[in-house]
């Protein structure tokens, strides 16, 4: 117990560090871009008028309003000082909306993508690459090698594939949007049918590539159980087929559920490159558009919730690692 609680201080300290660090770097980062995100906000509020003195009288008002009049370790100690209070700042972009509202309002539609994507492809993978192991036939020949060539293919170009096949030559599905442009969020039929069929592109992109991965490992992990001397000993016994496949199943699904975990975890910025591509209104596109804007609290929260998602997670598996077997406690203390 007290070799544990030494490795649950060691694990807590170096996260909290690397948070301290995260947190630093989401302020510091976004501030680096070139160009001032104040004169882009008032060239486009003043944008017809010629009296000098009322842009710059605007253009003061909205610096003394975002802050950024102050020196940059002012800054910073502002930032801080709201995040203790749960405030991330207000958008520059979205004026006057604040920062944790639309996070808010975007992770909803993020997390309701990812995470089914994210436990139908490992489902899917996992029972291919057992298929593909011990039934083999089709299975090993054509479905394998042909998911692993789509695992291959960049998440933005496959997406872009399906785009153009789905969308401009079949027909089939929206090609963009999380909703009909027309619609207004409402708990009716039609709005939800419309969700569902901009939902069918995004979800499938995800779902194809990510079989591909998780059957590869699956497939060798179940090739090293159908070695085993359990097996050779089930079939002795004169075993049903499906029932040693349980077996080799159950056993090679272990070091598989360390990688649901992991992508369960990174879910939150997992899905950037999709969404942007789908223009789907979840935390990709909001961090693509404020990048574009040069919004400093909107880049800094959505990095620092990504980032908290990810030190989370890894932090959950490191303490089950360390229940589960404790020759991992004892070589990371060395």
């Amino acid at each position: 117990m007290k070799s544990y609680r030494k490795y649950m201080t060691s694990k807590i300290a170096w996260y909290v560090l690397t948070f301290v660090v995260a947190v630093f770097l989401n302020f510091l980062l976004p501030r680096l871009i070139p160009g001032n995100p104040v004169s882009t906000i008032v060239s486009k509020i003043t944008s017809g008028m010629a009296d000098t003195n009322s842009i710059k009288r605007v253009y003061e008002t909205f610096e003394k309003e975002f802050g950024l009049n102050k020196p940059i370790w002012e800054q910073f100690m502002i930032y801080v000082s709201n995040l203790f209070h749960g405030n991330m700042g207000t958008s520059f972009g979205q004026y006057p909306r604040k920062v944790t509202d639309i996070l808010a309002s975007s992770i909803v539609w993020t997390i309701g993508l990812q995470l089914p994507a994210i436990i139908v492809s490992w489902i899917l993978g996992n029972v291919l690459g057992v298929l593909a192991a011990y039934v083999k036939k089709g299975f090993d020949r054509i479905l394998f090698p042909v998911f692993l060539f789509i695992s291959c293919i960049p998440s933005f170009g496959f997406a872009i594939v399906m785009v153009w096949l789905f969308a401009v030559a079949l027909k089939i599905a929206p090609a963009s949007g999380g909703y009909a442009f027309d619609m207004i969020p409402s708990p009716t039929f039609s709005f939800f049918l419309s969700v569902l069929q901009h939902y069918q592109l995004p979800f499938w992109s995800i779902v194809l590539v990510g079989i591909g991965g998780q059957s590869l490992g699956m497939r060798e992990m179940s090739i090293y159980e159908l070695n085993a001397d359990y097996v050779k000993y089930c079939r002795l016994l004169g075993l049903r087929d499906s029932k040693i496949v349980k077996y080799v199943f159950k056993n090679a699904v272990l070091p598989q559920i360390t990688g649901l975990a992991l992508s369960l975890g990174t879910m939150v910025g997992g899905a950037l490159i999709t969404e942007i591509v789908f223009s789907y209104p979840g935390l990709g596109s909001v961090l693509f558009n404020a990048i574009a804007a040069q919004d400093f609290p909107l880049i800094s929260g959505c990095t620092l919730l990504i980032t908290t998602g990810v030190l989370v997670a890894n932090f959950l598996i490191d303490i089950a690692y360390g229940l589960i077997d404790p020759r991992i406690k004892v070589a990371q203390r060395e």
